[in-house]
């Protein structure tokens, strides 16, 4: 009974350690955003070859979240739930919608993903991350955009235990949005697939962040697009 009760108790806490991304903005949770398999456990993807690093989905084909009106060139907030709590960087992609879907019925296949916001640590006798602790991400949707359904995918990688393929963890989720006032002259130069994105041993994915500490750090994936 006691040794239940320490793994039922090293479980929990280690929930707490994980997080998930549910919401934008001040919606509720799973709204706007496709549910995530991790809705409960927070647990993340290790496997940057599966189908969940695309959008994490509980339930591919049946998503069920709304589609949230943005203007192009807003701010809006991706909420973490309840705080990002690992080490790593965060990033966004956004994939639009093909002609006869909307951001509700579009799977995000095929290489389609462009990377929006890339943050990047300060190094120092350690390195330090923008998005830890926090609890909301904020990321500007470009000016230059197609008007249209997108899904805006918020990525943050914990590598606190990546120092061997496998060790990173992605905490993923996708929300569904619909831009308008957009100019229509985003012509992103990398597009990726997920999967397809990302290779375990990755330098950006695959280090120890501990001892020695890098001198450098690239994240992984391609650079972010400007307008």
């Amino acid at each position: 009974m006691q040794l239940t009760a320490a793994l039922l108790l090293l479980a929990a806490a280690a929930a707490e350690a994980h997080y998930t991304f549910p919401s934008i903005e001040k919606t509720s949770e799973w709204q706007y955003v496709r549910q995530a398999a991790n809705f409960q456990s927070n647990g993340p993807v290790t496997d940057v070859k599966s189908e969940a690093i695309r959008c994490y989905q509980r339930a591919p084909g049946a998503e069920g979240a709304g589609i949230y009106n943005v203007t192009a060139g807003q701010t809006i907030t991706y909420n973490a739930k309840a705080s990002i709590t690992h080490p790593g960087p965060m990033s966004f992609y956004i994939a639009k919608a093909p002609d006869g879907e909307t951001a509700a019925t579009f799977d995000g296949k095929g290489k389609v993903w462009s990377k929006i916001y890339q943050d990047h640590p300060t190094i120092g006798t350690g390195m330090v991350w923008p998005a830890q602790g926090a609890t909301g991400v904020k990321v500007q949707i470009p000016k230059c955009l197609h008007d249209g359904d997108y899904l805006l995918r918020a990525e943050h990688i914990g590598l606190h235990s990546a120092g061997s393929a496998g060790g990173a963890q992605f905490y993923i989720s996708c929300a569904q949005i619909r831009v308008s006032g957009g100019s229509g002259t985003y012509a992103p130069k990398n597009l990726v697939s997920f999967p397809g994105a990302f290779e375990a041993t990755d330098p950006g994915i695959m280090l120890n962040i501990y001892y020695p500490v890098p001198k450098t750090y690239t994240p992984p994936g391609p650079a972010a697009e400007t307008c």
